[in-house]
């Protein structure tokens, strides 16, 4: 009968919670603005859950095994001592076992270890499982695949130390080594583990039982070594984890079926159940799927269920937001079922308690060992963001400010006061939900957090006076002025950043149009005044006053017409409104942040680059090497690196039409020797050539489309020159012109690239977006250029000459180190300069660092220099070209900040 009248309404257009018998049903969310939610009968089994799932604990997990496989090589390749002396006692314990004991052990595992899986199997297919087992084949062939690849490496590549801790001779041949990974053990252990096989507790034991059996046999006969058993361990299951989270674990979620017997045992009887999903579940993704259930003899109930899946959404987000933020950052990442039914419970009780208006927790209940269930009464109404203006009024306003009024009262705090948060119920009554994230006698500075992400939240829809008058209102000016500090993105939610990012552009797009349209307007209405003016003799000569008279009008104009079209973004219009009323309220930006992620890139790279130049300096000896230097080649170093300054100034004023002063572009070129060690280099020169530019009178679009058009001939002379040099290189040795391999290679995989961009949709579009933005602003600029040729000549002329500064540099600091047998040609030295300038440009490193010293370091060695000389001779150019003009860099920003040309 339920099925039948459900299948009725929907012919008609109605839900069957929208009929009379249906207490409340008018205030459903859903029913007033429809296309904010989207709803699935549930009648049974709930339809469309997805099969299979991507978890991150199975990636944490790969994560751990890989991390560990490094470790435990690491300690093979750099504590030989230690292992040699952990390989010699284990193998004299294990040599005192019985000989009948080795046998029996060495027969059961042999015959186990085949077995088990089999049986496992086989239970499995008989529960109609055989997706698992298709899981581990898979899992047992990449395995497989991954132990040859080791074997190989171990083999032919490995250092010494390791291959010693993993192989030892054969007791069969003693003029061959053992396996450094088990070819069939590695296989099984992937299999069994990827099947869960380890989540079963009988099939546990037995697994261990013939993991130790198999290990003890083998070792006993000397057919491995303690590292190779424990290497063995850790690729199968690795390689297990890394399967499951590339395939996804089968869906465990529970059923709506699953959902109506749950509510059966903790009493209800409920008739019909409706999933609701919010419009926008990128940040709240892991908040439970959410249900409206409709009872036999009682009112409607809202009904949340988290399960294991649905939490870990958002994991890697929470992960990152602790790990970077200091002292109030998400609730834990890694948190079990119960926990979070403990908390949303505790949270619930205390907002009521504290007396503001929150769903009323009415039960609790677990429904399986993967999902927990929260019933709470019905609360009805429409969130924030889907009422209209007109119905958002001062009163509305206050009565939301008093609620949060309320949980600040007892110290709770609700992490996430976001528009579909709040409830207007149709009596007009706010109701604040989502209360699963917040966190009881929490701290002021969570508290200051909850004003400042209201006050944004009200302000993207009413405004930011009347948002801030309706919370003097209630908290009072002292309160409200306490939370300017926090009133920064990192602090607000991940909808409302992305909010604000959109506004933020639109923003911008109109200021552009209004600029367009002002100079549009100039250039009418000279031309209007040239047409009504008599036509002058063309032998007469242009007045350069007038000229010149006839820019500054119109960049005034310009600047007239930027400063009205200038908008201010939502955070300012709200500090502006604040400080109208406390105007010595704190105002500068509290520090939020633990970590960066520019700081960590750069930490984790710099360690990789710190590790290979330790690896390669340590066979060297610098005292001799320092006493036959070539000082004179040391000297030319430090002169070409300073010339390469001079050349940076023409390279960027060729691109200039309008005057600026030689030498002071000379200093802002020093200055970013100081500023790229703070900051990408790609980064840092681009901010501040353009910030250079426009103290100097150039306009900000002018300026940063002459910044962009250096920028764009430098990237093509410097494709040029690679590739020239490159085919220089190729074919120093042979008196034919055949291109190198090198070169023919790095062509074909351009070309590859190129195909893959174009014919990729989404990369093509995001390719289109960003080179279109480029040459809207580059190529206007690059024809005003191109009417004064003496410009483009000084500014090619000083990129050829930057790029010969630094090679002549880099050689000068080889000759420094090496001799006449150990020179290489300067084709060979510019193309290793180049490749290592292109790496260091695309680094996320300030300065590149790290990845421009391994860079040149193995293009040196790699052309042919001894590593005794490439690796001091990188280190010196570097030196020379990034370390010691910080100083003079650091110097030269102060003082260009100090004229207020920076």
């Amino acid at each position: 009968m339920i099925q039948d009248r459900e299948e009725t309404m929907k012919q008609q257009g109605a839900h069957p919670e929208d009929t009379e018998g249906t207490p409340d049903a008018s205030s459903r969310p859903d029913t007033a603005e429809p296309e904010t939610a989207h709803i699935d009968e549930v009648e049974g089994d709930e339809p469309l859950l997805p099969a299979r799932v991507h978890r991150p604990s199975d990636l944490m997990r790969l994560l751990a095994g890989v991390l560990a496989v490094v470790v435990l090589l690491a300690i093979a390749a750099f504590a030989h001592g230690t292992t040699s002396g952990l390989e010699q006692d284990i193998n004299k314990g294990t040599g005192q076992a019985p000989d009948l004991l080795i046998k029996i052990a060495g027969l059961a595992s042999s015959i186990a270890i085949l077995l088990v899986p089999v049986a496992f199997a086989i239970e499995r297919l008989i529960k109609r499982d055989g997706l698992r087992i298709a899981d581990g084949v898979l899992a047992a062939v990449l395995a497989h695949g991954v132990t040859l690849a080791t074997d190989l490496w171990v083999a032919r590549a490995a250092p010494d130390s390791i291959q010693e801790a993993l192989t030892q001779p054969s007791p069969g041949d003693i003029h061959a080594l053992t396996d450094p990974v088990h070819g069939y053990l590695a296989p099984v252990i992937a299999y069994m583990t990827a099947v869960g096989m380890s989540r079963r507790p009988r099939w546990r034991a037995v697994l261990w039982v013939v993991l130790l059996l198999d290990a003890f046999s083998m070792l006993v006969t000397g057919y491995t070594t303690p590292f190779s058993i424990i290497l063995t361990v850790l690729i199968g299951w690795t390689v297990a984890y890394g399967t499951l989270y590339a395939v996804g674990s089968p869906n465990v979620r529970p059923t709506g079926r699953t959902l109506m017997a749950g509510l059966q045992t903790v009493g209800f009887h409920p008739v019909t159940a409706s999933r609701v999903e919010s419009g926008d579940a990128s940040e709240t993704g892991d908040r439970g799927r959410r249900y409206f259930v409709t009872l036999e003899d009682g009112p409607p109930l809202d009904v949340t269920v988290v399960d294991r899946e649905q939490q870990a959404q958002g994991f890697f987000y929470r992960a990152w937001r602790n790990l970077a933020l200091r002292g109030f950052a998400t609730r834990s990442s890694l948190q079990s079922l119960r926990q979070a039914l403990e908390q949303e419970a505790l949270l619930a009780y205390a907002a009521i308690a504290a007396g503001a208006n929150a769903p009323k927790l009415i039960a609790t209940s677990e429904l399986g060992p993967d999902a927990v269930m929260l019933v709470y009464e019905h609360s009805g109404g429409r969130t924030l963001d889907s009422l209209p203006d007109e119905e958002i009024t001062d009163d509305l306003l206050r009565d939301t400010w008093r609620q949060v009024q309320a949980l600040q009262s007892r110290r709770i705090a609700h992490r996430r006061l976001v528009g579909d948060a709040i409830l207007v119920d149709r009596s007009g009554t706010v109701i604040l939900t989502d209360l699963r994230v917040g966190e009881i006698a929490a701290g002021d500075l969570l508290l200051r957090m909850d004003t400042s992400q209201l006050l944004v939240t009200l302000g993207l829809r009413v405004g930011a006076e009347r948002a801030v008058a309706s919370a003097l209102s209630v908290l009072g000016p002292d309160t409200v002025a306490d939370c300017l500090p926090m009133l920064q993105p990192i602090a607000l939610s991940r909808s409302t950043r992305g909010t604000l990012r959109r506004l933020a552009r639109e923003r911008a797009e109109r200021e552009r149009e209004a600029v367009l349209e002002a100079s549009r307007q100039s250039k009418a209405g000279r031309a209007e005044q040239d047409a009504g003016e008599a036509v002058p003799d063309k032998a007469d000569k242009p007045d350069k006053k007038a000229v010149r008279a006839e820019q500054r009008a119109e960049k005034r104009a310009l600047d007239e017409a930027m400063d009205e079209a200038r908008e201010e973004d939502l955070l300012s219009q709200i500090r502006h409104e604040v400080l109208r009323i406390r105007p010595q309220a704190p105002v500068e930006p509290a520090r939020l942040e633990r970590v960066r992620p520019r700081t960590l890139i750069s930490f984790i790279a710099g360690a990789i680059g710190a590790y290979f130049l330790l690896t390669q300096l340590t066979h060297i000896e610098f005292g001799p090497l320092i006493a036959n230097a070539e000082w004179g080649w040391v000297a030319a170093a430090v002169l070409f690196s300073a010339a390469s300054y001079v050349a940076a100034a023409m390279a960027l004023l060729g691109f200039v039409p309008e005057r600026v002063p030689f030498p002071r572009t000379v200093a802002a070129q020093v200055a970013g020797s100081f500023v790229k060690i703070v900051a990408p280099a790609a980064v840092g020169g681009v901010a501040l050539n353009t910030r250079f530019l426009q103290r100097a009178g150039v306009r900000p679009g002018l300026a940063v489309a002459s910044v962009g058009a250096s920028q764009l001939f430098g990237l093509g002379c410097h494709i040029l020159m690679l590739l020239s040099f490159g085919y220089l290189t190729g074919t120093e040795k042979t008196p034919s012109l055949t291109p190198s391999r090198t070169v023919i290679g790095g062509l074909l995989t351009v070309a590859v690239l190129v195909l893959v961009v174009t014919s990729v949709p989404f990369l093509r579009k995001f390719v289109v977006t960003r080179v279109r933005s480029l040459f809207a602003g580059v190529v206007p600029r690059m024809l005003d250029v191109l009417q004064r040729p003496q410009k483009l000549v000084t500014g090619i002329g000083g990129m050829l000459l930057l790029t010969a500064c630094f090679v002549m540099c880099l050689d000068a600091s080889i000759r420094a180190f090496g001799d006449d047998t150990t020179s290489v040609s300067i084709a060979s030295v510019a193309v290793v300069f180049l490749a290592g300038n292109a790496l260091g440009s695309a680094a996320p490193t300030p300065g590149g660092v790290g990845a421009v010293e391994a860079t040149l370091t193995v293009g040196l060695i790699a052309v042919g220099l001894p590593k005794e000389v490439a690796a001091p001779a990188v280190l010196l150019f570097r030196l020379l070209t990034l370390w010691l003009p910080v100083l003079p860099g650091w110097l030269a920003f102060n003082h260009l900040t100090r004229k207020a040309a920076l």
